[in-house]
């Protein structure tokens, strides 16, 4: 049977677990009404736009405020709050608010400047970004296990091929350099950043296989199932992620790092900092195992490399 929600969309009967009739997975979508607010910023009338502009100003007592105490705020009448609610597409002030909510649920942090930071350049994200990587660094190798980074090292070392896996924003970065840390020492490895890839590639693993799992929460489902489909296959697993995650419980060995982040949402994030550290970490480690091996394929790379380069400087050793 088929039911209608409070906007007239059809709704399955009994889909507490988020599936369609035919049981397929879909997403909850939340509006995101402070979106839609300033979208239509230059439609609305302009009483409207003074309760606009007190919604865009304070988000947090927009919410909490009375239909009353935001009419005065705006220094508009409750009825024009109203239709402010219905201009943007609400059905009214309890619709509205409702969106509201879950809108400062999901970006409460994006709403708000960052507190102020000080520097003799003028600059004040500079303290922000540069301050934060040694931090994330100091935090690194205060909280690495050592114990976990040589059986890395020596899972790494005897694996046929490593696969590494990384999904969206820094991760797929990470896994990307993580490939390109540890094809020099004569690894074969690839990376991939698409969940579907990564299922495909869990797939055809064998035991003598490795994944390496990058996810800076260690909460990102298709990376933990890609891990857990490999492990099915007997394929070891490493992941470089956060501490008493999902994704650290679901391999082998774990490097595990936590890194608060200073609340500025323009500035990148700090964790990509000790994580690079620690990849840096295992495929030295990883070569150290090597040893022999690892060196004469690194002299091949920087012998072909550099014997087409002019002049006389040398590149870095380890690139």
């Amino acid at each position: 049977m088929t039911e209608a929600d409070s906007q007239g969309r059809p709704t399955s009967d009994g889909d507490p677990d988020g599936r369609d009739p035919d049981g397929r997975d879909h997403v909850r979508r939340i509006p995101d009404i402070i979106s839609l607010v300033k979208d239509s910023y230059g439609d609305l009338r302009p009483a409207e736009r003074r309760v606009a502009d007190v919604v865009l100003d304070d988000v947090r007592f927009a919410v909490d405020a009375s239909n009353a105490a935001l009419a005065q705020k705006a220094q508009v009448s409750e009825p024009t709050v109203t239709r402010f609610c219905r201009a943007i597409g609400c059905e009214g002030v309890r619709d509205f608010k409702l969106k509201l909510a879950q809108s400062l649920v999901v970006g409460a942090l994006y709403l708000s400047k960052p507190p102020p930071t000080s520097s003799d350049n003028g600059m004040p994200f500079w303290n922000a970004v540069f301050g934060e990587a040694r931090r994330a660094l100091q935090e690194a190798e205060r909280q690495l296990d050592p114990a976990q980074l040589v059986k890395a090292a020596e899972l790494i070392a005897k694996a046929r091929q490593v696969t590494v896996f990384g999904l969206g924003g820094s991760s797929s970065a990470l896994a990307q350099e993580t490939q390109y840390r540890l094809f020099r020492y004569g690894i074969t490895v690839s990376a991939q950043c698409d969940p579907y890839l990564m299922r495909m590639t869990a797939s055809t693993l064998k035991p003598s296989d490795l994944v390496i799992a990058i996810s800076a929460t260690g909460r990102t489902r298709e990376v933990i199932e890609a891990v857990e489909l490999a492990k099915h296959y007997r394929a070891n697993a490493i992941c470089v992620t956060a501490p008493d995650t999902d994704l650290a419980r679901a391999c082998d060995v774990r490097l595990t790092v936590a890194v608060p982040e200073y609340p500025d949402t323009l500035k990148p994030t700090a964790s990509r900092f000790a994580f690079l550290a620690v990849i840096d970490l295992m495929a030295v480690a990883a070569a150290y195992k090597l040893d022999g091996a690892a060196r004469e394929t690194v002299r091949r790379i920087k012998y072909n490399a550099q014997i087409h380069r002019t002049g006389k400087e040398m590149e870095p050793l380890g690139d």
